[in-house]
């Protein structure tokens, strides 16, 4: 189990994967077969998508999923690589910044390095009216952040933090917005900001100049490609669901073509078979 009890050594290992111009690019995964294929494909590193382990574990995503489940994938994910693993952890699996901390020793327990925790709300009190809107108080979420280092700190771990801003994502604010929330975050104990929904590359010039850390971004179908985030700063590339979603938009077209026309291209470009048995079977 490669990555289970991290070490500082690991930890510091990710963090150096972070650099604005050279970005760590990361082709998310949610279970361990996609986690072998990512490491196999050559990332420096393997990240979990939060949606896309829901999925994989039969439930929606959105803070949905409880701790123990989603940490126990995890563990799967960082016991069957050997780079180091980063953790979806939505908002935190957890009411208060107390449980932040909790989840936090199980992330560590679990084997992972590094982090997501966003600053979405799920809790529908945005949709109704009733006051919250759709982010949590920035002083509530800094207060989050801050149990999560203070929990990795007393584990001597230097777990990598990227607080992930939902302003852009949920229309909830521009630039200047999350520019406020990113400098809160930073200063409560985040090593990085994640801003998906931002890839125009004016946005992201502005960010990549006012968020004093690693930014990351999220990519996909008709962002820009890497070479340009690049040339803009950005220091992180996330895949985020995208590539789960492909997949199992294949096996929907595939059942489909099946079991109404009776054929299967669809299948035509699957992996080899003896290949798949080789990298997803060799006892790790």
């Amino acid at each position: 189990m490669t990555n289970q009890n991290p070490t500082r050594e690991t930890a510091l290992a990710f963090r150096a994967l972070h650099t604005p111009g050279r970005p760590l690019v990361l082709p998310n995964a949610w279970n361990t077969a996609s986690a072998r294929l990512v490491e196999e494909a050559g990332a420096a590193a393997v990240a979990t998508t939060s949606a896309g382990l829901a999925w994989d574990l039969g439930t929606a995503d959105g803070d949905r999923l409880d701790r123990d489940r989603a940490l126990g994938a995890v563990a799967r994910v960082a016991a069957a690589v050997r780079v180091p693993v980063s953790a979806d952890i939505e908002s935190g699996y957890a009411k208060d910044a107390a449980g932040v901390g909790d989840t936090i020793r199980a992330v560590l327990a679990a084997g992972a390095v590094g982090v997501n925790i966003e600053d979405a709300l799920f809790d529908g009190a945005g949709d109704d009216g009733g006051g919250r809107g759709p982010l949590r108080p920035v002083a509530e979420q800094a207060e989050r952040i801050a149990a999560a280092r203070a929990a990795a700190d007393a584990a001597g771990v230097p777990l990598f933090i990227n607080a992930r801003i939902d302003t852009v994502l949920r229309g909830a604010g521009g630039v200047e917005e999350t520019l406020e929330r990113a400098a809160a975050f930073l200063a409560a104990g985040a090593d990085g900001i994640f801003v998906p929904g931002a890839v125009d590359p004016g946005t992201v010039k502005s960010l990549v100049a006012g968020v004093e850390g690693p930014l990351n971004v999220l990519v996909g179908p008709g962002a820009p490609p890497v070479a340009e985030l690049a040339a803009l700063g950005v220091a992180r590339i996330s895949a985020g669901s995208s590539i789960a979603q492909a997949a199992h938009a294949v096996v929907r077209r595939a059942a489909r073509e099946l079991l109404s026309a009776g054929t299967y291209d669809s299948l035509t470009g699957g992996l080899d078979y003896a290949e798949l048995n080789t990298v997803l079977g060799d006892g790790r």
